[in-house]
């Protein structure tokens, strides 16, 4: 077995990597929040959108999508699976757009890619600006407080006569506001293994931070991190889906 660092970028081995996610699942979902709290209109923007699978679904359901990524190679990716879409490369916690969108999305846990409480307030003032009047934007988010670092999701699948094991965690030293997802990647090809790991480093806060934060600009919703059914935060589940409506004047 060989072991080294994993490579910065992961665009050679997302798609496998996240081959277990319910993409259309979880864009349906979003597209019924939409329609219950947003204006009615449809240009949709995807913030760390990766390859693009998220706005391949919005794209079918009749959205009008623009994904933003900081890696290009995604972006290539992006590109040949969505060419009707418009893709932009930009970094989610200093990024404008030409035109505003009624609904801003950003999957899987990227949010906290915004490193540091700084950033994460320059994405929302971002987001703000981005959006059109009574825009939505909605994403998912882990409470620190709720993070078992023992806890981990593993999954396999089989490419280009290669088996791969792909395994993550979140993991909180106990305080500040730094966590970090732990990745590794196991690789086997004719019996030889290779392993590839790494640990990104990431914004840590909870949920009530993260409300106190986001109230001057949104009135915000914390639901349970369910894409099939829409239901109040349990006040417990670490885990939760934020809608957040864009208020006509930001508060003071």
């Amino acid at each position: 077995m060989t072991a080294n660092a994993l490579y910065t970028d992961l665009s050679a081995y997302y798609d496998l990597m996240c081959a277990d996610i319910d993409y259309r699942t979880q864009s349906q979902g979003v597209h019924r929040l939409n329609r219950i709290f947003g204006n009615g209109s449809s240009l949709h923007l995807d913030l760390a959108c990766g390859t693009g699978p998220h706005v391949r679904h919005f794209l079918d359901l009749g959205y009008a999508s623009t994904g933003l990524d900081i890696n290009e190679p995604m972006l290539d990716k992006a590109r040949l699976r969505c060419p009707e879409a418009q893709f932009i490369r930009q970094d989610m916690g200093d990024f404008s757009v030409e035109e505003p969108a009624d609904l801003i999305t950003c999957f899987l846990y990227s949010i906290h890619y915004n490193q540091g409480l700084e950033r994460l307030e320059s994405c929302f003032a971002c987001v703000y600006e981005a959006l059109a009047a009574d825009g939505v934007f909605c994403f998912n988010v882990v409470d620190k407080n709720r993070i078992d670092n023992s806890a981990s999701v593993r999954h396999a699948a089989d490419h280009d006569d290669s088996h791969f094991v792909f395994r993550s965690g979140w993991h909180y030293p106990g305080n500040g506001h730094r966590q970090s997802l732990k990745l590794r990647i196991d690789k086997t090809t004719a019996e030889l293994t290779q392993s590839w790991q790494d640990e990104h480093p990431m914004v840590a806060l909870g949920f009530g931070e993260l409300q106190q934060m986001l109230r001057p600009w949104f009135d915000v919703h914390l639901l349970e991190h369910e894409y099939d059914r829409i239901a109040p935060w349990d006040g417990v589940s670490g885990n939760a889906l934020v809608v957040c409506v864009k208020r006509p004047v930001r508060l003071s």
